[in-house]
């Protein structure tokens, strides 16, 4: 009888040392220590002794500067399990019209990657997390793991699309690291969508240095069965007329767990800046834990920061209303959860990522949704769904 071939996720999930990564996500100024949302750790596997981090060594040494929001330890780990790295140099006053894509998968568990936009320059980014094999783990050893590193530098007036796709299988962990940097008149566009998992975390930091510096960061999510996804955002606005504006929607189901810590930190010197935080949280589930940090930092007086969030469930008059026109509530929150599966798969800059949605999506409300991906937007939802 033949021997199985092992893949780079066996291998990874295998490995006979495990190492706790203790500090991932840790936001900037932390609360008390019994809420529990200072920060999440993470059991990995542990690179080989030959691994010294030259993935990410093949990088310009500018982007080591780049802050990322996942944390220094979490961010080294993925560089030292990667393979190699890729480096993307946008030429000035161009606009890239082929995505960077920085993929991660079951053949390429790992991922470290490098932008930099030159001056006016313009470019769309896609990071693609679609884990779905993986061994059962041995005792003692780590979950399968994937994780992505990307940093981004936008120099004077440029501008970057980013698009962040994690859409892994049940009992897959993955962590994720974005750090932009943005000089004067540079912009980011960021869309992150946390579709599946079993335990993941996103981390994205971004520097707005020049004046008039403008991030925009909206992120989706639905958390399943006993999920966990982790998330930590941080801006830090230092120069003049710069704004952040940060949107996050969700839904949590069944019994599962949820952190979101958002930090606009207005520096000193940041005057007429502006900074905004927004999150809206759907609960349907009696299981669910859902952790929120919204905080504003300001060493300024001359700025505006806002922040809030709103956390619900479907109301009876709601369930009431729908059930007359032939819903259910497991209909109800499949609608829902449907919408940021069509909102995921239409911002999709690329076939990759546009898979990743249609395979995690497929696994949870059947083989319509891929049917009616392959049709077009123009298809018709089918609400009727098993969960």
């Amino acid at each position: 009888m033949a021997a199985e071939k092992s893949t780079p996720m066996d291998r990874a999930a295998s490995a006979s040392d495990a190492l706790t990564l203790s500090h991932v996500n840790t936001p900037p100024a932390q609360t008390w220590n019994y809420l529990r949302i200072n920060d999440v750790s993470f059991d990995v596997p542990a690179p080989s002794p030959s691994s010294t981090g030259a993935a990410f060594n093949r990088l310009p040494q500018i982007l080591s500067k780049v802050e990322t929001g996942l944390g220094d330890e979490a961010v080294d780990w993925v560089g030292r399990m990667a393979d190699g790295a890729t480096y993307v140099e946008v030429p000035a006053h161009t606009r890239r019209e082929e995505p960077v894509l920085v993929a991660v998968d079951d053949g390429h568990p790992f991922a470290s990657a490098g932008v930099i936009v030159r001056e006016g320059a313009s470019a769309t980014i896609c990071v693609s997390a679609s884990a779905t094999q993986g061994s059962p783990t041995e005792k003692g050893a780590s979950a399968p793991t994937t994780g992505s590193a990307l940093r981004v530098i936008c120099e004077r007036g440029a501008s970057v699309e980013i698009v962040e796709i994690v859409a892994s299988a049940a009992g897959r962990q993955h962590l994720e690291a974005i750090g932009v940097d943005c000089a004067e008149h540079a912009s980011a566009v960021v869309r992150q969508y946390a579709l599946g998992g079993a335990k993941v975390a996103m981390g994205l930091a971004a520097n707005l240095a020049g004046s008039s510096a403008h991030v925009e960061l909206t992120n989706r999510y639905v958390v399943r069965n006993a999920d966990l996804l982790d998330v930590n955002h941080v801006v830090r606005q230092r120069g003049r007329n710069t704004t952040s504006d940060l949107s996050a929607t969700g839904v949590l189901l069944d019994d599962a767990t949820k952190t979101m810590r958002e930090t606009i930190d207005l520096i000193h010197g940041a005057k007429n800046s502006r900074g905004n935080e927004l999150e809206c949280v759907l609960v349907c589930g009696d299981g669910v834990t859902n952790k929120t940090l919204p905080t504003i930092l300001c060493d300024e007086e001359d700025v505006q920061g806002n922040h809030g969030a709103t956390i619900g469930t479907i109301s009876p008059e709601q369930l009431a209303y729908l059930a007359c026109r032939g819903l259910s509530e497991s209909d109800v929150e499949a609608l829902f959860s449907r919408a940021i599966f069509d909102d995921a798969l239409a911002h999709a800059p690329e076939a990759t990522s546009r898979q990743a949605v249609v395979s995690r999506a497929t696994s949870i409300f059947g083989d319509a949704f891929a049917e009616e991906a392959a049709a077009g937007p123009a298809a018709t939802t089918d609400t009727n769904v098993e969960r």
